[in-house]
């Protein structure tokens, strides 16, 4: 309501400024009181001659001065006549300034106006988005924006794993539930909410963190960080069978090349978990009618012939990633941490490959 009286205000003094001088009546005729005097002064200068007051000569100049005023005046009141009768002139100029000018000015402003813009202070319009800032900094930018805009379901879906990476879980978890209030709920919005209650309670799963990915499986029964907290909730609890049963059933249903497998895979061996390794393809109808006995006999002796061949050409690192992973499945932790040691033995002398194994073990739950 403000900011319309302001304008009211302006159009009001835009208006008197151009109805001032068009109010302001022509300079007053004084053309003709002046002829007539300078008339009567020519009268006067005749009967001063006649009695004698004045010589002729005297008389002649004083004529002729005189005859030279009165034509100037004369000329300048044909010329203020005009100026002084254009009424109608000015009666069309006051109705464009009344009418026209708030019209104009209106147009102008709804078509590039808006009133409804929020203040914009030159502080924030000169501030450039820096990608190389710290990252608090920019997390303080996204803060300051939900502040103003508390609905942005976006906003909070970008802000929230952040605020998780930063250890701030308490806030994590507030814009975690933002984001399913204003972005929509999913499985994966559960899930991450209640990781990130997780991490408020230290990694313990509580009851709110178990009933997040309770709800997450109801949206989405497949969903891997889920299901695996929901295992871990099981281990938590004592039901280390019910744990290994969940997270061999994720096992049996993921892709050879799912990036959470060899978490899952050394869960399962800490709660004593049997699952035995991938075979090959080439090796799986032979194994189709074996016993379990003979399928792990089988399965024993290709791990024997991976850590031979390793022995001979220690440069393969996936070979190597592949043998401890196989003695974590089969419970033999012993024989993984020892191919662990000859593994960074064997790649120590090359940076590269020696990252890629520190990375991979990390995958398996092992200190890289």
């Amino acid at each position: 309501m403000t900011l319309w009286f302001v304008f009211a205000l302006m159009t009001v003094a835009a208006i008197f400024a151009v109805l001032w001088p068009l109010s302001r009546r022509g300079r007053a005729d004084s053309g003709g009181s002046e002829v007539v005097v300078y008339r009567d002064q020519l009268a006067e200068i005749d009967r001063d001659m006649a009695s004698g007051i004045i010589g002729a000569a005297e008389a002649d100049a004083a004529r002729i001065e005189i005859s030279r005023r009165l034509l100037a005046a004369a000329d300048q009141s044909g010329r203020d006549a005009p100026v002084t009768g254009s009424i109608t002139l000015r009666r069309a100029a006051a109705v464009v300034a009344l009418v026209g000018l708030p019209v104009i000015a209106s147009s102008f402003y709804l078509a590039l106006g808006s009133p409804r813009l929020g203040d914009f202070p030159l502080a924030e319009r000169s501030q450039v988005a820096d990608a190389n800032q710290p990252l608090t900094n920019l997390v303080a930018q996204v803060e300051a924006h939900l502040e103003k805009n508390p609905t942005d379901g976006r906003g909070w879906t970008v802000l929230a794993p952040v605020l998780s990476r930063l250890g701030r879980y308490d806030d994590a978890v507030r814009a975690y539930r933002n984001a399913i209030t204003y972005a929509g709920d999913n499985a994966d919005r559960r899930a991450d909410l209640g990781e990130a209650l997780m991490g408020s309670a230290g990694g313990v799963v509580t009851a709110d963190a178990k009933a997040e990915f309770e709800r997450s499986v109801a949206l989405n029964g497949d969903d891997a960080k889920a299901n695996y907290f929901l295992g871990l909730a099981a281990e938590q609890d004592g039901r280390k069978a019910d744990a290994a049963a969940l997270w061999q059933k994720m096992l049996a249903k993921a892709p050879s090349d799912a990036p959470w497998r060899p978490l899952v895979q050394a869960a399962l061996v800490r709660v004593g978990g049997v699952s035995a390794p991938a075979l090959p393809d080439g090796a799986v109808a032979a194994a189709k009618d074996m016993s379990e006995a003979d399928r792990g006999t089988m399965i024993k002796g290709m791990v024997d012939r991976l850590a031979t061949r390793l022995k001979t050409n220690g440069d393969d690192v996936e070979g190597w990633l592949r043998l401890v992973r196989a003695y974590l499945v089969m419970g033999e932790r012993d024989k993984a941490i020892s191919a662990l040691a000859d593994a960074r033995q064997a790649v120590g002398n090359n940076a590269d490959r020696l990252r890629q194994l520190n990375e991979g073990l990390k995958s398996l739950g092992l200190d890289g």
